[in-house]
């Protein structure tokens, strides 16, 4: 009888350790099928839907000084263009006279796609804003009302091509920062200057063309 209860005690325990184990590992392949969450991108670095390669669309990254460029309906002439490198990283910022003293940038950057997804285009519009002195901060800023969270900031290298204002080659500081509904803030000076600030849109595949001269 002694024999018995000791026999069926030990089934028992093994019953339970084999169930704790096959708990444990279902509860590791649970985890392992949790998606992997990738912060937030930084203005000028917003992937786009279209591959680069897509032949559709007019590939921005081919625009050159001098170029009239479309965004949308509006017309502009590509006067300058500041080529920038920054820890590996490389992007365009090309400046769009649209007559009349007004001026936007355009950044073009290539940026590999998740989970062995060909590379994409980040294509931003830039529009200045009136900062009246105001400088970034390393917390949350207050602009126009609304609050913007810091995402990134450091230095850049870049080359001057055309009419931009800019030394040849010089460092330029930047600091991003991100607002609750998606909206984009970046202030950006060449070393030595003033801070000036601009907000960002991203353009969908196909808002930008050009025409070329011959």
């Amino acid at each position: 009888m002694t024999t018995a209860i000791v026999i069926v005690l030990g089934l028992a325990t093994v019953v339970v350790v084999l169930g704790a184990i096959v708990r444990s590992a279902a509860a590791r392949r649970t985890r392992a099928r949790e998606p992997v969450r990738t912060p937030p991108a930084a203005p000028g670095r917003l992937p786009l839907s279209a591959p680069v390669a897509d032949a559709d669309f007019f590939d921005p990254r081919t625009i050159r000084v001098g170029d009239t460029v479309y965004v949308d309906a509006a017309r502009y002439r590509a006067v300058g263009a500041l080529h920038c490198t920054m820890q590996g990283e490389k992007w365009t910022e090309y400046l769009l006279d649209e007559g009349a003293r007004r001026h936007n940038w355009l950044s073009i950057e290539e940026r590999p796609g998740t989970q062995g997804e060909s590379l994409h285009l980040e294509v931003l519009l830039w529009t200045d804003v009136p900062t009246q002195g105001m400088v970034p901060a390393r917390h949350m800023l207050i602009v126009d009302g609304v609050e913007f969270a810091p995402i990134e900031r450091g230095t850049a290298a870049f080359r001057s091509e055309g009419n931009t204002g800019l030394p040849e080659r010089g460092l330029l500081d930047f600091a991003d920062y991100r607002a609750g509904d998606g909206r984009l803030l970046s202030f950006q000076r060449v070393q030595g200057g003033q801070w000036e600030a601009a907000y960002a849109r991203p353009l969908t595949p196909g808002s930008v063309r050009v025409d070329r001269m011959p």
